[in-house]
């Protein structure tokens, strides 16, 4: 049995133990499973699967986090503040 496999997180190559699952991932890199998106291989993952999908030799792994606001600079907004 592979105690490591190599994996690919954010397009970085990555050592990581066999048989862990992307929410161990997710755990291990101190990240809030309810703040992120998870792209496996080129499919989107469903939160509720995050504890269920394994991850294995070469996998793909991007982990795309929330970001609020959009709020644009002062001056572009004057007029809404009238």
């Amino acid at each position: 049995m592979v105690d490591e496999i190599r994996i690919q997180v954010n397009g970085e190559p990555r050592a990581w133990r066999a048989g862990g699952t992307v929410a161990d991932l997710l755990s291990d890199l101190a990240i809030a499973a309810e703040r992120v998106a998870v792209e496996l291989n080129l499919e989107i993952l469903d939160r509720k699967d995050f504890a269920q999908r394994s991850l294995h030799e070469g996998d793909r792994i991007e982990i795309l986090g929330f970001i609020g606001g959009g709020c644009g600079t002062k001056g572009e907004w004057d007029e809404y503040e009238r």
